[in-house]
């Protein structure tokens, strides 16, 4: 089937990631407070929450090979399985060496899912529909991320915390599993053909790293994910620190995965108003400003609006920076074109929250949000030296142009 007919199989990949990014952003939070039930001080919680990255981080290249010349699908249900049982075992779980284990594996199963998904996006998707696309693919994620905390604040008691943040991970290993419900039928016959390089060859890792696009697309995505990550992880440490009451602290991460849904809703219109390049830069300076920002002790309504404000520019980034890498990607690589971005993620993700917690110990809580401040502002200042393709290309933003000299409908290139 060719790219870009029934966008059916795209609703249901977006339901699924849902109900997957809604278990692992509801448990993220609540494994911070079930480590700290159990005597975790800062740091500790920095290292667990490093670990949810550090399996990813040897895996996904290898798992972006095997997609670059297999199918896609098999990795959803996989990475489900993974996630669902990461939640739960994290629940149950004694120590903080046990958690930080269990964090592992619900991280090594949020990356199957999303190099999956992913990869099925490139390749079901024709090169003018992949802005809007994966923007809607990424939908699926700010919904979870929207229930999950909410769910864990309602959940986790401030007076019992040990038991009621076991039961959140619980219940979020549940939640997880519901992602099985819609991934029928999710990947068109005959699509990863298409995606195989000639004889069975390999790209090489250097030469994917050195098209032009991939590294700035890969460091804006570490950017604004380790920007959101240790937003998901410290926010509750700096309400335990200004009083702030966990199930107020889960509305205001809810409040910012709401308004990256209204800036995805809304980023077609926005890429065509200012063009690829000046809507990374901006978002991305604006960003820098809101992260610094919320190390100032504010008043909760304060905060609740500079996080309203921070969802909306992060909300820019990780789509952009998905079809950035997918079109400046070589022939036959783009799998893990894509698994290189999300080593890099996870490379920030094991980084930032270890840095935070070293900055946390000595500056205090909110340090940790100026370090965020300025690896957006370098993000900003990448994404303004690096001018997207598809508007040289004469497509205009968001409208995937730039062609490739390939007759394939997967050999096209622009850049976001």
């Amino acid at each position: 089937m060719r790219p870009g007919g029934n966008r059916g199989w795209l609703l249901r990949l977006v339901i699924a990631f849902g109900f997957a990014q809604g278990a692992v952003s509801m448990a993220r939070p609540a494994v911070s407070y079930r480590a700290l039930a159990l005597g975790a001080d800062e740091r500790a919680v920095g290292v667990i929450a490093g670990v949810y990255a550090l399996l990813p981080l040897f895996a996904a290249v290898p798992l972006g090979r095997r997609t670059d010349h297999g199918r896609c699908a098999p990795l959803l249900p996989f990475g489900v399985v993974l996630i669902s049982g990461g939640c739960a075992l994290s629940g149950v779980a004694g120590s903080l060496w046990s958690m930080a284990l269990w964090s592992g594996v619900m991280g090594l199963g949020h990356l199957c899912f999303v190099i999956g998904a992913q990869s099925l996006v490139a390749r079901q998707s024709a090169p003018h529909e992949q802005d809007r696309n994966f923007g809607h693919f990424t939908i699926g994620a700010s919904l979870g991320q929207l229930v999950g905390p909410i769910a864990a604040g309602t959940l986790i008691d401030g007076s019992d915390m040990a038991r009621s943040s076991a039961l959140a991970l619980v219940v979020a290993g549940a939640g997880a599993a519901v992602a099985f419900t819609s991934l029928w039928r999710i990947e068109h016959p005959g699509t990863s053909a298409t995606s195989r390089t000639a004889h069975g060859d390999r790209v090489p890792v250097v030469r994917i790293l050195r098209a032009r696009g991939v590294p700035a697309g890969i460091l804006v995505s570490l950017s604004v994910l380790s920007a959101t990550d240790i937003l998901t992880a410290y926010l509750p440490v700096v309400g335990e620190h200004r009083g702030i009451a966990p199930s107020v602290i889960g509305l205001l991460l809810s409040l910012r995965a709401a308004a990256t849904i209204a800036c995805r809703l809304v980023l077609t219109p926005l890429l065509r108003l200012l063009g690829r390049t000046a809507l990374l830069t901006v978002t991305c300076l604006l960003a820098a400003l809101l992260c610094a920002g919320i190390a100032v002790p504010v008043p909760v309504w304060a905060l609740a609006v500079m996080l309203a404000a921070l969802g909306f520019c992060l909300g820019v980034g990780q789509p952009l920076s998905m079809t950035t890498v997918v079109q400046a990607a070589p022939d036959g690589a783009r799998s893990t074109a894509l698994a290189l971005r999300l080593t890099g993620n996870r490379l920030g993700q094991v980084a930032a929250p270890a840095a935070a917690g070293l900055i946390a110990g000595i500056a205090g809580v909110a340090a940790p949000f100026v370090m965020l401040g300025g690896l957006l502002l370098l993000s900003s200042g990448v994404a303004l030296r690096s001018p997207g393709r598809a508007a040289r290309g004469g497509g205009g933003p968001g409208s995937g142009g730039g062609v490739r000299r390939t007759g394939s409908p997967l050999g096209r290139k622009s850049d976001i």
